[in-house]
């Protein structure tokens, strides 16, 4: 993350076009890397209706679709607060 390479950084250029194209479709609420000390990641918050499938998301990104050994993994958040809401 702190040292990529040449393909990487492009690769990281094309994912943030394709998350930046998702929040212009109200997909994604928020996406950016998370600097974990043991390696980092990066986390989008997608806004889907419980009958979306996400995985279609997952499988369109173009960092996954590299097959560079870029993960996806879905964790459902049953709840949500937002500002001015109880």
């Amino acid at each position: 993350m702190l040292d990529p390479s040449a393909d990487e950084t492009g690769l990281m250029h094309e994912h943030g076009v394709y998350g930046r194209g998702r929040m212009k479709r109200v997909m994604v609420a928020a996406f950016g890397p998370v600097a974990d000390p043991n390696g980092g990641f990066g986390m989008a918050i997608l806004r889907l209706g419980d009958e979306v499938d996400p995985q279609p998301f997952a499988a369109g990104d173009p960092a996954v679709k590299a097959e560079a050994g870029f993960a996806f993994e879905v964790d459902p958040m049953p709840k949500v607060v937002r500002p001015n809401e109880s």
